[in-house]
């Protein structure tokens, strides 16, 4: 059996600058995928996972306009 190891591409942030509605020790990280292809997010002991398609989508959802 053949091991590889790497160093993964991770950024880590406190939430409270951003978010007055969290705790004073409430955190976010994002982990960039070895392939390349998405990320892992964790908030405080929240985990997902999304691809790179996905978290395009998320932001065209949430920046979405109705026009009416």
């Amino acid at each position: 059996m053949k091991i590889k190891t790497y160093e993964r591409k991770a950024k880590f942030s406190e939430l409270a600058p951003y978010d007055t509605t969290t705790d004073e020790d409430s955190f976010m990280e994002v982990c960039e995928w070895n392939n390349g292809e998405g990320f892992d997010v964790t908030i405080n002991n929240r985990h997902f996972h999304l691809t790179w398609g996905q978290w395009e989508c998320l932001q065209v959802l949430v920046n979405y306009k109705d026009k009416k």
